[in-house]
């Protein structure tokens, strides 16, 4: 008999987060879907069923995050996968960017990733096996105007994910990043519908001509956390309808 796995997916009340946090719980695993606003949370947790948890943490109270990683290991046993999915963008003008600004993004995106991926390997590392899958963007794979701190965020993933994959296969960690194309999300939505030259644009070089669901990425974040990938490691894997190759 398979043991039951246990996930974490950070920023799993909405969007693509909460997307996976589905695709998991129909398949039988026990997932514990962070969010910071509580009542957010736990609505979504009693949309997903009864394999969801509420796992209640801004990520960006890095000393907090030892403690809650700790209470979810001795709760649930062990945890399996970890879901770095919990990120923030600003569109803004490069010249209006200020270092605050600048700075609150690589906390959120990078710094706060780092710091709950080392405490969950400290509970996959007594286990000797685990998952991680950091949710990178194809702001990493090519530029993208007014997104500056974001691309230099999701690039950083993308080199973090590499070295991870290095530094945690002698612990039988493996550390793979799936990298959202165009997807059919709220926001998403809201700024190609307001924008039918950028739509336009979008689909024109997107070789099958359509905008992702939040469930093609859910595909494929499960497909890194289950035994499916076992020999997988420090991959990037485009979701993307073939946009970051279309011309």
């Amino acid at each position: 008999m398979k043991k039951q796995l246990i996930a974490i997916v950070t920023g799993a009340n909405a969007g693509l987060g909460f997307a996976t946090a589905k695709k998991f719980c129909d398949n039988g695993i026990i997932t514990y879907v962070n969010g910071r606003n509580e009542e957010k949370t736990k609505q979504a947790c009693e949309e997903l069923g009864p394999n969801a948890r509420p796992f209640i943490l801004n990520l960006n109270n890095l000393e907090e995050i030892p403690a809650a990683v700790q209470k979810v290991a001795k709760e649930a046993g062990r945890i399996d996968v970890l879901v770095n999915n919990a990120g923030i963008n600003m569109k803004k003008d490069f010249l209006e960017v200020t270092n605050e600004e600048f700075q609150n993004i690589l906390h959120t995106n990078v710094l706060a990733l780092f710091a709950i991926s080392r405490e969950v390997t400290r509970v996959m590392k007594e286990n000797g096996s685990g998952s991680i899958i950091n949710i990178s963007s194809m702001a990493a794979q090519y530029g993208i105007p007014r997104v500056i701190a974001y691309s230099a965020s999701k690039t950083a993933i993308d080199g973090m994910t590499r070295a991870m994959a290095v530094d945690l296969a002698q612990f039988g960690i493996r550390v793979n990043a799936v990298a959202p194309g165009f997807i059919k999300t709220n926001m998403s939505g809201k700024a190609l519908d307001g924008d039918p030259e950028r739509k336009k644009r979008v689909l024109s070089r997107t070789p099958m001509g359509k905008l992702g669901e939040p469930s093609d990425v859910a595909d494929a974040v499960f497909y890194f956390a289950t035994s499916e990938s076992k020999f997988t490691t420090g991959t990037v894997l485009p979701v993307d309808g073939g946009n970051s190759i279309g011309f």
